[in-house]
């Protein structure tokens, strides 16, 4: 079958490489030629393009199923509602644009719950910071068209080998970190996102459903920062001054499981974090 990618980084070029195995020929949109060269180096079949810039899209036809999971290049001169509105938008108006399925890379930010409690696809959305705004906007340009069917995969925060080198750095240097300690983080290990892409993918009984995709368990932000320290072998972390009122949120994975089989490899960090380093 064809695949199309739209966001080929740290998620996306791994499904990319998943399907290329499974003997897809795969599409890979980029903007940069050097890495098209490496993508056709991979065999991957590059599509230079922009989604910033409508007339430069043109996409195969046929195309079964597109991820589109790009973020934000904070080195190019693009806010991020322009990068994932308008850009999608782009995409979505491009006549060629005619795949079978999307599979839409979401975020749990756009929940905007602080009180510590359970969240679901079935909760409340009322984001109030901007990117959780953002993000929502952009799940309601995909759910909102006829042309082909759709999932949305709200993810949790990713993280896997290569992530967590900056973290390294401000524990090693004691800065304190923002947040409050005692509230929690909803993870998901970069190989567990994956596979539920490819699960979502794989469940005829999916369409136009959306998922939250979060490990089995939440952790405090506390927690988090002292076993990555104790991996890394660095000083313990400090805390900045927080809002001690904001406890975050824990996420429910439970309807991944249900409808896709979705089955985390790494159900938490103690396990998702040794493998990462």
């Amino acid at each position: 079958m064809n695949k199309l990618i739209i966001g080929c980084g740290y998620l996306g070029h791994r499904v990319a490489l998943k399907w290329r195995d499974a003997g897809d020929s795969v599409y890979a949109l980029t903007r940069s030629a050097d890495t098209a060269n490496r993508f056709r180096s991979e065999g991957l079949q590059p599509i230079v393009g922009d989604v910033m810039q409508p007339e430069s899209l043109s996409f195969p036809a046929d195309i079964s199923t597109c991820l589109y999971a790009v973020g934000l290049d904070r080195s190019a001169d693009f806010s991020k509602r322009e990068v994932y509105v308008e850009g999608l938008n782009h995409v979505l108006q491009a006549e060629t644009f005619q795949p079978g399925r999307v599979i839409y890379i979401s975020s749990t930010s756009v929940y905007g719950q602080t009180g510590g409690e359970e969240i679901d696809e079935t909760s409340e959305t009322a984001p109030s910071r901007d990117n959780g705004i953002i993000c929502l906007d952009a799940e309601t340009l995909i759910c909102e068209q006829t042309r082909y069917d759709w999932n949305v995969l709200r993810l949790s925060g990713i993280y896997g080998p290569n992530r967590l080198l900056a973290r390294r750095d401000k524990l090693q240097n004691r800065e304190p970190l923002p947040g409050n300690p005692d509230g929690y983080l909803n993870l998901i290990h970069v190989d567990d996102a994956v596979q539920a892409v490819l699960k979502c993918e794989a469940a005829a009984d999916a369409i136009n459903e959306l998922f939250l995709i979060s490990d089995d368990r939440p952790v405090l932000r506390r927690e988090y920062y002292t076993t990555l320290a104790e991996e890394f072998g660095t000083p313990e972390p400090v805390f900045s001054d927080a809002d001690s009122s904001n406890l975050g949120k824990k996420c429910v994975n439970q309807k991944a499981k249900n409808l896709i089989g979705f089955t985390p490899q790494y159900p938490s960090i103690t396990e998702g974090l040794p493998a990462s380093m």
